[in-house]
């Protein structure tokens, strides 16, 4: 019986090559035998993008059918279109495809086209620490001394693992590939795995003396010390980074980053709103009413604001440009300053009498 391989993979007659690729995708995650699925539907899925898949192969079977190879001898149900024959029932996959959606197949099978290394170097570790800060450090910037544990590269063998002056030779155990290839047997058939190598760990190398200082894993553990720039105008819960500074890659890979979250101390007159500041300064009954000049602390020292007559309480005034530096740009936040008046307590008879009369 025919097959419609455009209703296995769900798709129209007209359907674009994307569409088509973008169905096959879907219906192979539903139904890939790793994740629960029926191993049948799932080669049925393979067999019908293969086909569909094709430019050539899709035209000749709109023509024909699933029988076109009688009409042209382009597709037959077992023949092995791309040069592997580990799936039995002629399931055979693109690896392409497939290796995007499940992780690399490639390395799997045995198929890696020489692109990737037998391992992979491991990067270092990233590192996070809190750096706590006083407001006016974070507000003028300022140097700091950190110290903190951490795996940093062997300075006797340099991260190669190896004692200096020992001999390396080519890994017996796989020759050199830093990898085994292992026939296993599965419901689909006969799959070929790739190892890495236990003895050499993936080198490909062995040497004839491990490192008496790291014992062969290329890093150690020390306390690293760093001086540690901070920027004017950085705020809390701001993050800097120190590329590098992080743990020692294996075998000298990459070390990863050092990342510092910045924590900013309160301060008990300064509020910050991002490179703003605020505060809040009281003046007299007197000074709201007949109006005054009063001086006010700022984080670029102090300045006098005049107080107009009838100041209400709850006013507040803007200092511009005395607020924070802002960071990677020029110019300064503002400062802003909200009154309040203090009522006077505990008023002679006299002074009651006086404030009657003026009836305020």
């Amino acid at each position: 019986m025919s097959k419609d391989y455009y209703n296995i993979l769900g798709v129209s007659k007209s359907a674009t090559a994307e569409e088509i690729k973008t169905a096959f995708r879907k219906k192979a995650h539903e139904h890939h035998p790793d994740k629960g699925g029926d191993a049948e539907k799932f080669k049925e899925i393979n067999e019908a993008y293969q086909v569909l898949g094709n430019q050539n192969k899709r035209k000749q079977y709109d023509q024909f059918g699933t029988t076109f190879n009688n009409g042209s001898g382009g597709f037959s149900g077992g023949q092995n279109w791309g040069g592997f024959s580990g799936f039995q029932n002629g399931a055979n996959f693109d690896f392409e495809d497939i290796s995007d959606m499940f992780g690399g197949f490639g390395d799997i099978f045995g198929f890696s086209g020489g692109r990737g290394r037998a391992k992979r170097e491991t990067v270092g570790r990233d590192l996070e620490m809190i750096l706590k800060l006083d407001f006016l450090e974070a507000v003028y910037g300022t140097e700091k001394e950190i110290s903190f544990p951490k795996k940093a590269q062997c300075d006797r063998c340099y991260g190669s693992g190896a004692e200096p002056g020992a001999k390396i030779e080519t890994c017996s155990n796989c020759h050199g590939t830093g990898f085994l290839i292992k026939l296993q047997r599965t419901i689909l058939g006969n799959i070929q795995t790739k190892q890495t190598c236990s003895k050499c760990n993936g080198e490909g190398k062995t040497y004839s003396e491990n490192c008496s200082k790291c014992g062969g894993s290329g890093v150690y553990k020390k306390q690293e010390t760093l001086k540690v720039k901070i920027p004017a105008g950085i705020n809390n819960g701001e993050t800097i980074r120190l590329s590098g500074k992080g743990e020692a890659g294996e075998k000298g890979a990459l070390a990863g980053d050092l990342f510092l979250r910045i924590q900013v101390l309160p301060h008990a007159k300064f509020e910050r709103d991002g490179y703003d500041i605020k505060t809040d300064e009281e003046i007299s009954v007197k000074q709201a009413i007949l109006g005054d000049k009063i001086e006010i602390e700022t984080i670029h020292g102090n300045i006098k604001l005049k107080i107009p007559e009838g100041t209400q309480s709850g006013t507040i005034f803007k200092l511009k440009d005395k607020g924070v530096n802002r960071l990677q740009s020029s110019g300064k936040g503002d400062h802003y300053v909200r009154i309040k008046i203090k009522i006077p307590k505990g008023l002679t008879k006299k002074e009651k009498n006086i404030i009657e009369e003026l009836n305020i």
